[in-house]
């Protein structure tokens, strides 16, 4: 029960944190809102597990919509399958605590681009592809899904962006994670 109970108080946190992060560095950019979500996602998965990283993974993109950050709808689904990559392969391969050292910036680095090319292959390729050579970038009878300046604008934002802010807001965590992990003496 008492495991359960911390588990559901460190998500909580963690969304909690997230969303109000989301929110206040909004105005500043994809950079730097971006960094801050992958920070959140990185301590959320090496401090609070995998559970708790993929949930708040999964969450994100949610808020990152109804805060206007997310572009469109159609992006959230791709930035969960992004955001749950990138939470588990870092849990994977940079484990707990008691792991080698090394095996943090490879973890990281592996993460932040299999974070990257699920994004680019999945908008950039993918809706974007699909949305440009076919109806969907076109009138489906009164409703637009894909309006003409999201087409261009979808390709910049899901391309490099995505493994910068993905390597920033991993390194950050990366260094945070440590103290944390001392303080909740996990």
């Amino acid at each position: 029960m008492k495991q359960k109970i911390r588990w559901i108080t460190e998500t909580a946190v963690m969304l909690a944190l997230l969303v109000a992060l989301q929110a206040i560095t909004k105005p500043l950019g994809q950079l730097v809102t971006g960094s801050c979500v992958n920070a959140i996602l990185a301590i959320a998965v090496l401090v609070g597990g995998m559970s708790c990283g993929i949930t708040v993974a999964l969450i994100s993109p949610i808020f990152a919509f109804l805060l206007g950050i997310a572009p469109n709808f159609i992006t959230v689904l791709p930035i969960m399958l992004g955001n749950a990559c990138f939470v588990a392969l870092l849990r994977l391969i940079a484990g707990k605590s008691h792991k080698p050292l090394w095996r943090q910036p490879v973890a990281l680095m592996s993460a932040a681009g299999v974070k990257f090319a699920v994004l680019y292959l999945l908008v950039v390729q993918l809706i974007c592809g699909v949305a440009s050579d076919s109806l969907l970038g076109k009138k489906l009878g009164q409703v637009v899904l894909l309006a003409p300046p999201m087409l261009q604008a979808l390709p910049t934002m899901f391309a490099w962006p995505q493994l910068l802010t993905a390597l920033i807001g991993g390194g950050i965590a990366l260094v945070t994670v440590p103290m944390l992990r001392k303080a909740l003496k996990k």
